[in-house]
């Protein structure tokens, strides 16, 4: 193993050291695509009370950068597994998909839908981690309706459901979709990247069965840590809504925390190297005003300023069909050609912002090679330089559409990328940037490029 170190004799037992005295130790029990647990996550430590560990994910595009192709095949990944669980169906192109993970190829035509069009549910991902993984999954579905969770609060719309993550770093979500996308029977698909407790879960069935009643629910995420007990508080639930709930996961096992990482919150670092940037703004909506269709809401900020810019409706947060789906693939390569033509070195980097991780993710699948991508995030992991951990770096700057909210940036190595692309949905003001390019001087990347999705405003 390269990144795991195993310290029992047992195959489907590992002891992972993450940092200090913590220790998480994991026992396998079901891993049926036989994928290496080193291509899935490294360990992290959490600064959060709540929770001290993290599965920092290899294949998601968050906290570690991968190949964005990577991002997409985990979902027809995840996909395929639904189609074998749920629908007792077994796809031709099962092989084709472990055979491209395990040897990191992936081919284009793993975007085409092949669950058929009987198959109809309503699909939801997780913000934020899951945006991408939910669209992912979701893109293989010929007749389905996706939508993700969101932190954000929109003016003028009232979330139809709101449930809580207890453990997470920001716990509310909300979900802006016509009342109709749920008002049925249809079975609802829960996409996360992992699930330990499952707590959240039960939280977001609670609040849709409780306005919505339907008789079948999935649970679909890559890892699966629940334990016994907390197995049969699903089923419990079962019985007390008279639901039926299953469960799709790539590895599950059990895990047993041990000791602590005894950090402390790390000073923040002030000596920021004098580093010559080169920053160039592109709009994507004045290139390409016909690829995307931008929705007029405005969103207010923590501390309740309003922002009058358009979100766009391909993202998902207010519920896709999958007959835009061949529209989308077709715009983002549209918009990846451009960019492409914009690179200035070998290795480039693209980085999607929060909640706004797909469309960055499939548009930088189409750049050619040399492309990394990862995505900013919420969430606050103490940093170490050490082999086998998932923080080797790390940035910290203020949400530029909220200074309210702290977001960090990962596993970003001195002079590794000759550019980067910067993904935002909607467009901020220099101002609003600055904390982070100025953070992005410690990466010593001296060619930013800014992409903007929505730059006008909000008719009132």
């Amino acid at each position: 193993m390269k990144t795991i170190h195993t310290l029992t004799c047992s195959p489907t037992k590992y002891m992972l050291p993450v940092l200090n005295q913590l220790r998480v130790e994991i026992d396998i029990l079901e891993n049926p695509y036989n994928l290496p647990i080193d291509q899935l996550f490294e360990m992290a430590a959490r600064i959060n009370k709540k929770r001290s560990f993290l599965f920092v994910s290899k294949i998601l595009g968050k906290h570690i950068p991968i190949d964005p192709k990577t991002g997409i095949l985990i979902g027809s990944l995840l996909a395929n597994r639904y189609l074998e669980i749920v629908q007792g169906e077994y796809s031709s192109q099962r092989n084709e998909l472990i055979s491209s993970f395990m040897n990191e190829a992936v081919d284009s035509y793993f975007e085409e839908p092949f669950i058929n069009k009987q198959i109809n549910p309503v699909i939801i991902g997780f913000a934020e981690t899951a945006t991408a993984l939910g669209h992912a999954f979701y893109q293989n579905f010929h007749n389905a309706d996706y939508f993700h969770t969101t932190r954000e609060q929109i003016v003028g719309l009232e979330s139809v459901i709101t449930f809580e993550e207890e453990h997470s770093h920001a716990t509310s979500h909300r979900c802006y979709v016509d009342e109709s996308l749920l008002n049925n029977n249809r079975e609802v698909i829960l996409v996360d990247d992992e699930m330990t407790t499952g707590k959240t879960t039960i939280n977001i069935i609670r609040s849709i069965q409780s306005r919505f009643p339907r008789d079948m629910y999935t649970v679909v995420s890559i890892l699966d840590w629940r334990s016994e007990e907390n197995i049969e508080q699903f089923k419990d639930l079962e019985r007390e809504l008279g639901v039926t709930i299953q469960s799709v996961n790539l590895l599950k096992g059990r895990m047993n925390v041990s000791g602590s990482p005894n950090i402390k919150c790390p000073s923040v670092p002030t000596d920021v190297p004098h580093v010559s940037q080169t920053i160039s703004t592109i709009i994507i909506d004045e290139l390409f005003p016909e690829e995307l269709t931008p929705m007029n809401f405005s969103s207010k900020s923590s501390e309740g300023k309003v922002k009058h810019v358009p979100y766009l409706k391909e993202t998902g947060r207010f519920g896709l069909n999958s007959i835009l789906n061949s529209k989308l693939n077709h715009s983002t390569k549209k918009i990846a050609a451009y960019l492409a033509e914009l690179r200035s070195g070998r290795n480039t980097l693209c980085l999607g912002t929060g909640e706004f991780m797909y469309i960055p993710m499939k548009i930088s699948s189409y750049m050619g090679s040399g492309i990394c991508y990862q995505s900013t995030t919420r969430s606050p992991i103490y940093v170490d330089n050490h082999n086998h951990y998932g923080a080797k770096y790390g940035l910290s700057f203020p949400n530029p559409d909220d200074w309210e909210i702290n977001q960090f940036v990962y596993n970003i190595p001195p002079y590794k990328y000759d550019d980067l692309f910067i993904f935002f949905e909607r467009v901020v003001t220099e101002q609003e940037l600055s904390p982070l390019l100025n953070e992005l001087k410690r990466s010593f990347i001296k060619d930013i490029k800014i992409v903007f999705f929505n730059g006008g405003l909000v008719d009132e």
